[in-house]
């Protein structure tokens, strides 16, 4: 992803007490100017660069088998994941369990220029820092020779760390109203990663990188025929238990670990299944949270290992970041279930444009651009496809709506912003899309009066795409962008315009991570679907942010530009050789 190097400025203000305005301050407080930028150290202290990797020292590690692509499970087609039922279900077994962490989390590649060398992964992250940490709570299931408990995975190992042995009762009992075969799925961030490089930008990109892992973990979950859903209605704390982030003496002096989020994740195969209250009856809902005081339970249990340190030094200790954190920590519990799905074809099922690429491939190919070839065009079939994946169609029950956004609880705040320069059959110019069509208004009303609101020309009718301005807006997208060229080499990029201060005032300040988790997610959709096209895509975190509100009169904290995106044709860098992601394993060393 698009790397920045931000200058110093003093801090200023005074904390408020109420949590919203917190995180309003640390929001204002971290914005680019063009006369200056948010604060960080000003340069890069290589000699106390972050350990990419995380290990619990003493903790038992479980290899995971390193699978060829043509080894079962095998990959569906990329369009195949978007249809639901027609995937076939995989077991909860070993193999099925490596590929998902090889497809969420696992490492892609390694780069090479000259003695130099550093790895990629499966998911995205800013300046390739990798803050977001991946953990599993897995119960005892019929085939699956893991021990149950809560692992952490090793991504340059691909194995499991077991912190902690859980007994197989109470993990029954944890996961007795999910479908059967369900296992949890944690994410933490270590700000820490982030903060080395971006100073107090930093927990905005470790929000990003949440969302681009959700993303990544639903699909990896949908190769396999699984399904995957959020539980947002946990408090924090909950989540902390859970995952040991919130054990001090486990960490000692290395980095803490934020715990940011959980998910349930089940194969779809069969809903039925017996529990507590029903014999042998049909599960049709699944909760969002899980019971605290069982949580409570495990986690006096048992831990193994002690977190590795990951800087000799850190240098700024970034204040701010601890005080966003604290801010936007959610202690608030959500007793909601959702419906199971109908498991009926929806429309996305008419998109079938790759029929010879699985998605395995793309997902293994996926990498962040750092250059565009200022020509390549795409087909505006192609760019309207792009943007149908990222309608959620909130109007159905969550888990009826169109892999990835089945995973997410919520109506979309996310709309984009878009600068196209090369897309065959659109004029040149600013166009916008509305993720909800029932929000149209409060759009238009919070924007200059005098934009243009008109469907583009082929725009298919169910698609809220409209075009605000004509003209060459490429010198506009790399200006607003940092001066960053990528913006305006591609076929088009775009910023994403969150609901921003209403949100917070109606939801909670906890609701701040997640407007940059809806963001990453939505990029993770893109990020593959620019691969399957054909071209490249790159996420671009330094970014001017009133500025781009001023582009479409955005007055007051109505909305907020989060993130942008740029899409085109890549320009490979040929002093860098492309390695194996896993022969160091294969080396045993």
């Amino acid at each position: 992803m698009a790397t920045e190097i931000p200058l110093y400025r003093e801090p200023v203000e005074t904390l408020p007490t109420d949590p919203i305005d917190r995180v309003i301050r640390y929001h204002i407080q971290t914005k680019h100017h063009f006369n200056r930028y948010a604060r960080a150290l000003g340069y890069l202290d290589w000699a106390n660069q972050p350990d990419p990797f995380r290990r619990f020292e003493g903790a038992p590690l479980i290899s995971l088998p390193l699978l060829m692509p043509d080894e079962v499970p095998v990959s569906p087609a990329y369009d195949a994941i978007y249809q639901p039922v027609t995937v076939p279900c995989q077991p909860v077994t070993v193999r099925p369990l490596s590929r998902f962490f090889e497809f969420a989390l696992a490492l892609s590649a390694w780069k090479k220029a000259g003695e130099s060398e550093w790895p990629l992964r499966s998911n995205p992250s800013s300046g390739n820092l990798h803050p977001t940490e991946g953990y599993v709570v897995m119960p005892q299931i019929e085939g699956l020779d893991l021990n149950p408990g809560l692992y952490h995975y090793a991504p340059k190992e691909h194995g499991l760390e077991l912190r902690a042995e859980f007994p197989a009762e109470q993990i029954a009992r944890l996961l007795a109203p999910f479908p059967s075969g369900a296992f949890l799925f944690g994410l933490t961030s270590v700000h820490w990663r982030e903060a080395w490089k971006y100073g107090e930008r930093a927990f905005r990109y470790c929000n990003h990188d949440i969302g681009h892992a959700i993303g990544s973990a639903r699909i990896a979950a949908a190769t396999l025929g699984w399904n995957m859903a959020l539980l947002d209605g946990l408090s924090q704390h909950t989540t902390a238990m859970l995952l040991g982030t919130d054990r001090t003496d486990d960490f000692g002096e290395a980095e803490t670990e934020h715990p940011d989020c959980l998910a349930v994740i089940w194969p779809v195969r069969d809903v039925k299944r017996e529990t507590s209250n029903v014999k042998r009856g049909e599960l049709t809902e699944v909760p969002t949270f899980l019971d605290s005081a069982v949580v409570k339970d495990l986690a006096g249990g048992k831990w193994n290992g002690n977190a590795n340190r990951l800087s000799g030094e850190h240098g700024v200790h970034w204040d701010i970041i601890d005080e966003v954190a604290e801010a936007s920590w959610k202690c608030t519990v959500e007793q909601h279930s959702v419906a199971l799905p109908r498991l009926l074809t929806n429309d996305v099922s008419r998109f079938t444009f790759h029929e010879n690429q699985s998605a395995g491939q793309i997902i293994r190919q996926r990498r962040s651009a750092v250059s565009f070839d200022g020509e390549t065009s795409i087909p505006a079939a192609t760019f309207f496809r792009m943007m149908q994946r990222v309608i959620p169609h909130s109007d159905r029950p969550q888990l009826d709506r169109p892999m990835p956004w089945d995973v997410w609880p919520y109506e979309p705040t996310i709309h984009l912003l878009l600068f196209v320069h090369r897309v065959d059959g659109l004029m040149p110019g600013l166009y916008f899309l509305v993720r909800d069509p029932q929000k149209l208004p409060f759009i238009q009303q919070s924007m200059n009066p005098e934009l243009i609101w008109t469907p583009p020309p082929g725009c298919p009718e169910d698609l809220p795409l409209y075009w605000l301005l004509e003209g060459d807006a490429k010198k506009l997208a790399v200006q607003v962008s940092c001066h960053q060229d990528i913006a305006g080499d591609s076929a088009f990029s775009f910023g994403m315009l969150a609901e921003f201060e209403g949100r917070l005032r109606e939801g909670g300040a906890w609701w701040y991570p997640r407007l940059f988790w809806e963001s990453g997610l939505l990029g993770q959709v893109l990020y593959l679907e620019a691969e399957a096209a054909g071209v490249r895509a790159t996420g671009i975190g330094c970014f001017f942010d009133d500025p781009v509100h001023e582009i479409v009169g955005i007055n007051g904290r109505s909305f907020q530009s989060l993130y942008h995106f740029t899409i085109g044709g890549p320009v490979e860098d040929g002093r860098l050789m492309t390695l194996p992601p896993y022969e160091h394993v294969k080396r045993g060393s």
